[in-house]
């Protein structure tokens, strides 16, 4: 069987969703230890399919707990008046993206987009709208064991200084044609188009879909 990484990734993401619903509703002790035998095969499965060191994958894989759910990525679009979009350099990867992060219990997505903005930024920004919730698998970003969802809320530039932070290594303002190298799993040039877009047409309505058709349910291939 030949496929690729993101189709592999989209089966082990679901054999995980099963056997944690399992394990969280599940009666029978029986069910329960099937359900734990295919969360040790899913983990071991997502880990020899990632990008890096395998064993923090596989325990993460093991330490879920609940019903499993999408992740939530804030991020926030901030342009100034010459229509430079401001993009922070993470510590990560080197790489730039637009200032954000997980969100954060006790926090909406807007709240969450301003505070990420003066964290990793030092500037002060408003909220102005959301732009839309953007699945990664549909945008560009590469194949990763989480299912991401990223909110981006467009905000309005008050006032502050370029300051970095723990997470950031520096801060600057781009134009749509000067965009530095990006880090591809925060901010994918897909979603940057998008932001421009909706800076050059305001009324554009939100993105709550792909850039294209959902695709179908993977299937096998021999």
């Amino acid at each position: 069987m030949s496929t690729d990484v993101e189709t592999w990734l989209g089966w082990s993401r679901e054999l995980h969703s099963i056997a944690q619903a399992g394990l969280t509703y599940a009666e029978n002790a029986f069910d329960r230890q099937r359900y734990q035998r295919l969360r040790e095969i899913t983990a071991d499965l997502t880990a020899a399919l990632a990008d890096g060191p395998p064993e923090p994958v596989r325990m993460a894989v093991l330490g879920a707990t609940g019903y499993l759910t999408p992740k939530l990525d804030v991020r926030a679009a901030v342009l100034d008046g010459e229509g430079r979009l401001l993009l922070v350099r993470e510590v990560a990867d080197g790489r730039w993206a637009l200032p954000g992060g997980w969100a954060d219990i006790n926090e909406g997505l807007v709240a969450g987009a301003v505070r990420e903005v003066r964290e990793e930024s030092g500037y002060r920004v408003a909220a102005t709208r959301l732009l839309g919730i953007y699945d990664k698998r549909y945008w560009g970003s590469p194949p990763t064991p989480l299912h991401t969802l990223t909110t981006v809320v467009a905000c309005r530039l008050l006032g502050g200084e370029a300051t970095t932070s723990m997470e950031t290594t520096a801060v600057g303002w781009f134009g749509r044609d000067g965009l530095p190298d990006l880090s591809t799993g925060r901010t994918p040039p897909a979603l940057l188009a998008r932001v421009f877009a909706h800076h050059d047409d305001p009324t554009l309505p939100q993105d709550l879909t792909g850039p294209g058709p959902p695709p179908p349910p993977p299937t096998p291939t021999r």
